[in-house]
């Protein structure tokens, strides 16, 4: 069985290390598991429940809501801005925190792992991300976490595929998932 899991890239800058990091992602799933990058987050309108209507759901947000249905687990890829989540990750929570009680995070492993330029790797957004996740409905993995300092000299001239400790600890993140994914639900 392959599980898919829904990758969310949470900044839309042309050269992102989030980004980086989530097509390194791609490239590094093991075997039984396939990482879909998600492109669009940039379209999605921000969330308003006056345009959140059935039937006439803005497509942006319902390619979003697709995607995530056809998931198997969702991995957010954070950087941090100004201490906190960026918007746009937010706001695909948002849309997938609904409708209510059938979101499609519902119950779904989800894990948060990022990159930023701080000292710390974008942790405060990561929590913070989680949490939003958590109340959205998701089974937020809480003993997943990645957060790689420094981005802008680390990755500098590598890519995140190309430097071995990251493509490692990447690797081994994704598994886990998988593994959360697969594992039988408890009675």
């Amino acid at each position: 069985m392959t599980v898919r899991i829904l990758a969310l890239v949470g900044s839309l800058r042309a050269g992102s290390h989030n980004r980086q990091l989530a097509e390194a992602a791609v490239k590094l799933a093991p075997e039984g598991a396939e990482v879909d990058l998600f492109e669009g987050l940039a379209d999605i309108p921000f969330y308003n429940e006056d345009i959140d209507v059935e039937g006439d759901v803005p497509a942006a947000a319902a390619r979003l809501r697709e995607a995530a249905a056809g998931a198997d687990a969702i991995l957010l890829f954070s950087p941090e801005y100004n201490g906190t989540i960026p918007a746009v990750l937010k706001n695909a929570i948002d849309w997938l925190s609904r409708p209510f009680g059938a979101s499609g995070l519902k119950d779904k492993p989800l894990a948060v792992v990022g990159t930023a330029y701080g000292q710390y790797g974008g942790v405060w957004a990561q929590d913070e991300a989680r949490k939003a996740a958590g109340i959205a409905g998701a089974k937020v993995l809480e003993d997943i976490k990645l957060s790689i300092a420094g981005s802008v000299v680390r990755f500098a001239e590598t890519h995140p595929s190309d430097d071995a400790e990251v493509a490692a600890q990447l690797t081994e993140v994704i598994g886990r998932i998988h593994g959360e994914a697969t594992a039988p639900v408890a009675a």
